[in-house]
C-alpha cells in the first residue's frame, strides 16, 4: 500500500542528503542544517532550557512539559545525527510530538558532539543527564523516567542504562531504542546489503564511527560506546527496540534486541520490514504512522509497568 510513497521519501532523501564522509564535521553539518524545513513548531505547555556545567561547558538540556498535572513521567532523549551532527533544533518536533502524544516531560540532551569532543563525552553527557532528571527535574515522577534515542542517540541510551547499572545510578524504567548504531565495526550483511540507495550509506556511519573514535580503539570498559561488548547484560531495564527493514544498521539493532531477551531483559521488539532508518523523525510520512502510534503506546505501556511496579 506504502511502496510507492516509500520509494519516493527514499529517493529524495538519497538524493538530497549531503556525502558527509566527504566533508570536515563542520562542512557536514552545515550543509545538513541547511536541509532543514522552517515549520511552526507544535505547542507543549512550557519549554525551558538547563546547562549542566561540565569541564567543557555542556550539556546543554531542553526540557518540554506537557499539559496536566505535575506528576508526569519523563523521557530523557538523545538525538541522532552519528555522535557529530544534528542537535537539539533537529529534533525539536519530535520531542514534540512525544510530549504531546505519551504525556511525558522530554529532556532532550545537547550532548558534546565528536570529533571535537570524542567518545566517550557523549555517552557520559547522557548518563549525566539521567541523573539530573531522577535528581533535579522538578514536577516528575522520579520514579518513571526513560532513557530514549535515535540512531547514535539509541547508542547513547543503551550505553546511559549500563552505566547506570554499574555505577548504582538512578534505574530507568525503561529504554527505547530506536534504529541505534551498536557497534563500530560496520560489518553486519544489512550493512551490505543496504550500504547505499537507502538514505543512511554504509561510508557515512564509518565515517561517524571514525569521528568518535578516531583512530584509536574503543576507550575501556568498551560497552560505554558498544553496548553490545558489555560482559553481560543482566539486570538492565525493560526495553523497546524498533528496527527497520531497508536500514544499514538493520542487524545490529535485531543483535541488541536478541542479546537483551537471552539476557532476561523484558523486550518489545518492532521490526519494520518496509521502513527505512530515520522513519520516526521524518514529518509526513504516512507509512509511518502506525509505527509511531506503536512507539506512543510502546513508551506508554513501559510508564505502567513502572506504576505496577511501584504499587506492587
Amino acid at each position: 500500500m506504502f511502496d510507492d510513497e516509500i520509494a519516493r521519501f527514499l529517493e529524495v532523501l538519497d538524493r538530497g542528503f549531503p556525502p558527509v564522509h566527504e566533508m570536515t564535521p563542520q562542512q557536514a553539518r552545515e550543509a545538513v542544517s541547511a536541509r532543514r524545513a522552517d515549520r511552526a513548531p507544535e505547542p507543549v505547555h512550557e519549554v525551558t532550557e538547563h546547562q549542566l556545567s561540565t569541564p567543557d561547558d555542556g550539556p546543554l538540556l531542553r526540557v518540554y512539559r506537557p499539559h496536566g498535572e505535575p506528576g508526569a513521567p519523563a523521557v530523557v532523549f538523545c538525538h541522532g545525527g552519528g555522535f557529530v551532527l544534528c542537535d537539539l533544533d533537529s529534533h525539536d518536533a519530535f520531542c514534540r510530538w512525544l510530549c504531546r502524544t505519551c504525556s511525558v516531560v522530554v529532556v532532550s540532551v545537547g550532548y558534546r558532539r565528536a570529533p571535537e569532543h570524542p567518545a566517550p563525552a557523549a555517552a557520559e553527557d547522557a548518563y549525566r543527564a539521567l541523573r539530573w532528571t531522577a535528581e533535579e527535574c522538578a514536577g516528575i515522577d522520579a520514579d518513571r523516567i526513560a532513557v530514549a534515542g535515535d540512531s547514535a542517540g539509541g547508542n547513547l541510551a543503551a550505553v546511559s542504562c549500563l552505566l547506570a547499572r554499574e555505577r548504582s545510578g538512578p534505574r530507568p524504567a525503561g529504554q527505547v531504542l530506536l534504529y541505534p548504531m551498536i557497534d563500530p565495526n560496520c560489518d553486519t550483511a544489512s550493512q551490505h546489503r543496504y550500504a547505499t540507495g537507502h538514505f543512511t550509506t554504509r561510508a557515512a556511519l564509518r565515517w561517524y564511527w571514525h569521528q568518535y573514535l578516531g583512530t584509536a580503539a574503543p576507550p575501556e570498559p568498551q560497552c560505554a560506546v558498544a553496548p553490545m561488548r558489555a560482559a553481560q547484560h543482566t539486570g538492565l531495564p525493560p526495553a523497546v527496540v524498533v528496527t527497520a527493514g531497508l536500514d544499514p544498521l538493520s542487524d545490529e539493532g535485531r543483535a541488541y534486541a536478541a542479546t537483551l531477551r537471552a539476557a532476561g531483559v523484558p523486550l518489545v521488539h518492532r521490526h519494520h520490514p518496509d521502513l527505512f532508518h530515520g522513519f520516526a523523525t521524518v514529518e509526513g510520512l504516512d507509512a509511518a504512522s502506525c509505527a509511531r502510534e506503536l512507539l506512543a503506546a510502546d513508551v506508554r505501556d513501559l510508564f505502567d509497568r513502572r506504576t505496577a511496579e511501584v504499587v506492587a
